[in-house]
């Protein structure tokens, strides 16, 4: 195949992956300079903050994603191709996709991350996971399946094995799907399933750590937990999850019986293969303050796959939207300060506070110089978040939806399109 991408003369630089990093790179390159090439594997950006509400029935998916080609409609010297990417040859600056061989002058890897298992086998087997769309829709059907399951089986321990739901990892992510699922077990599951007594659902968060939100200041952690357990959660500290055969949770304290395991327990990057000698423990590419990959000419890394090894005691900045959207606006200047022969500006990090919402007037933030919860950190949580979203018409979907949701206890369209295999009972038959 062949990628048709005309030479024009103009420094090429491709870009691989359209994430918050890949998305703000192209946003600030000025393209009289260069000629830009961007690749990704989807036709569309996902703001993958929101992709939790998306698994709980509160949000549709097209109220989250973006077509790219819209995004960037009548951005000169600008090429979209949607392709996977296998293979960088940097001794001869060269792309290989799904489309053939690409030829770079300057190449951005901005591939994001994965789920990270840490090699339990049986949980990457049978547990569900959250990085992509189309595996939040998938975990939207499935939950909606359980209870229709659940409706017409007899055996009282099997039925309860569909209503109950561990989530590995009490991140903001976990908490929030959680949050999510408790409150649709308060005031939407026993309206739909008149005939299942709701009360008998669990809901459990198991994690490693001391605290619920361990990257985040004691006040939110603590008000977290509260929250949380006022809404009926289950949370497990200190504990660690060892096995899992698709109704049987093993675990450093105890067994629990549930047919959906969740696991939003860690990531890793998610690098495109030829760069191997630059990956650190974590599968992050190694880069400079520059964003530039160490030892390479012309390659640089951003987002979640990249880690600047200088920075929070060796360990490169944490994977957060926030952080991967301020690196690729910092490369695009630079880029534009390349054309021109100006310096370069090292990336540093400008820390605007991080936030978690638990549930309806539930939410924490931790700005630097304040932190608080409750109602007014839900408000000013909508309101960051919508203010995020790409342009007004997810904004106005959004807030549509969430207005609904709150005035009328009610969330989305609780629809099975498509049906989900289960895993288990894959194994099964």
């Amino acid at each position: 195949m062949n990628s048709n991408i005309p030479s024009i003369g103009l420094p090429r630089i491709v870009i691989i992956g359209c994430g918050f990093a890949g998305l703000k790179l192209v946003k600030k390159i000025n393209t009289k300079n260069y000629q830009v090439v961007l690749l990704d594997k989807n036709n569309y950006h996902t703001f993958q903050p929101l992709m939790y509400q998306v698994a709980s029935s509160s949000l549709e998916p097209d109220s989250i994603v973006y077509p790219i080609r819209k995004v960037f409609k009548g951005k000169k010297n600008f090429h979209f191709r949607m392709t996977d990417v296998h293979h960088v040859n940097v001794d001869t600056k060269e792309v290989d996709s799904d489309l053939g061989i690409i030829k770079y002058d300057h190449l951005v890897i901005a591939t994001g991350a994965v789920t990270n298992f840490f090699g339990l086998k049986n949980i990457e087997k049978f547990g569900y996971t959250m990085k992509s769309l189309r595996e939040s829709l998938d975990l939207r059907s499935l939950i909606i399946q359980n209870f229709e399951k659940a409706l017409s089986i007899t055996d009282l321990s099997v039925r309860d094995e569909y209503m109950n739901f561990v989530i590995v990892g009490g991140g903001a992510t976990g908490i929030e799907l959680a949050g999510a699922l408790a409150e649709l077990k308060k005031n939407i599951l026993p309206k739909d399933y008149p005939d299942l007594d709701i009360r008998q659902m669990q809901i459990h968060i198991i994690e490693a750590s001391d605290k619920v939100l361990p990257s985040m200041s004691e006040k939110a952690s603590s008000q977290s937990y509260k929250f949380l357990k006022k809404l009926g959660v289950n949370i497990w500290l200190n504990t660690f999850v060892k096995d899992y055969d698709g109704s049987t949770v093993i675990s450093s304290k105890t067994d629990f019986k549930a047919r959906t395991l969740i696991w939003s327990a860690g990531v890793k990057g998610l690098p495109v293969a030829g760069l191997e000698k630059s990956l650190n423990k974590s599968n992050r590419i190694i880069t400079d303050q520059f964003n530039k990959v160490i030892g390479q000419e012309n390659v640089f890394a951003i987002g979640d796959v990249a880690s600047i090894e200088s920075e929070m005691d060796g360990k490169g900045h944490p994977m957060l939207a926030s952080i991967a959207g301020q690196q690729g606006h910092t490369l695009g200047v630079n880029f534009n300060a390349m054309a021109k022969g100006k310096e370069l500006k090292p990336f540093n990090y400008n820390d605007r506070g991080t936030m978690a919402t638990i549930g309806r007037n539930k939410a924490v933030v931790d700005l630097p110089f304040f932190k608080f919860s409750g109602g007014i950190a839900w408000l000013v949580w909508m309101f960051l978040h919508l203010m995020l979203l790409v342009d007004f018409r997810n904004r106005l979907i959004v807030f549509m939806n969430w207005s609904w949701s709150y005035f009328n206890y009610d969330k989305g369209l609780r629809l099975i399109i498509r049906k989900t295999p289960s895993k288990k009972e894959k194994e099964e038959y």
